[in-house]
């Protein structure tokens, strides 16, 4: 079972009715089907990140991601634009100007910053970003999608923290930073890859215990496409959503 970086026993915390939060499908053109089923009502949405291409949002509006944009917002679906931090490498005049084309072309509730940096060092500049990108747009959600713990100075500058992204084979054996349990379960999310349909609810009691509110675990394995595993949903998505749906039992 995960435990925490400490001796400490911490209760798991038992109000967590956990939501998806959808990392990028493939593109709406690609996988219609996929998108579709995100707008099926009652399904638990936290929210869903739009990768338009490989170079952010593009040089003009994808018709095709303008209509898939459009249905989930009439479904009321929180839609975040994709931005690459490139682990803090990337220009802030790039990612800026990315997130215009977000709320300009696709009307984006908020961003999910991609490969986001991690440690002390970085954090003046993401929190020079963040603070930018709430100017832009009121209201934004902000997502850091460091992929592990940051330090943890990065949770008083966003809405959530993905604090996992990885394959089965490291969540089920995962710890979970002591420092994390001063904050709800609805500051953080984990991504996971490479989940077996039998071990599905082992690794939502994993979510569970180590308090993250927001998931996305599928069965497909880490590919060569852009969105890698999460382009496709997971061959067990109805059950998936029919078991967050009606809450995990302890």
């Amino acid at each position: 079972m995960p435990h925490l970086t400490s001796a400490t026993t911490i209760t798991p915390r038992t109000e967590l009715r956990p939501g998806f939060g959808v990392p990028g499908l493939a593109h709406p053109l690609v996988a219609p089907a996929e998108w579709g089923e995100l707008t099926r009502p009652g399904t638990p949405l936290h929210w869903v990140v739009l990768r338009v291409g490989d170079d952010g949002p593009g040089s003009r509006p994808d018709p095709h991601c303008l209509e898939a944009a459009g249905r989930l917002r009439n479904a009321g679906v929180r839609i975040l634009g994709h931005l690459d931090t490139t682990y803090g490498a990337r220009a802030f005049g790039e990612v800026v100007s990315d997130a215009h084309r977000y709320i300009d072309w696709y009307r984006a509730d908020g961003f999910l910053l991609d490969r986001c940096p991690s440690d002390r060092a970085a954090l003046p500049e993401i929190r020079r970003t963040v603070t930018t990108l709430r100017a832009l747009r009121d209201d934004a959600h902000i997502v850091l999608g460091h992929g592990i713990h940051p330090y943890p100075g990065y949770a008083e500058t966003a809405d959530q923290l993905v604090t996992f992204s990885g394959p089965w084979s490291d969540y089920r054996w995962s710890q979970v930073a002591e420092w994390t349990a001063d904050y709800p379960p609805d500051r953080f999310c984990h991504l996971v890859h490479g989940v077996p349909g039998p071990h599905l609810e082992e690794a939502l009691r994993i979510a569970r215990w180590q308090g993250a509110a927001t998931i996305y675990f599928t069965d497909r394995t880490d590919r060569s496409g852009r969105g890698g595993p999460w382009e496709t949903m997971p061959g067990y998505w109805d059950d998936i959503v029919s078991r967050i749906g009606t809450g995990v039992s302890e």
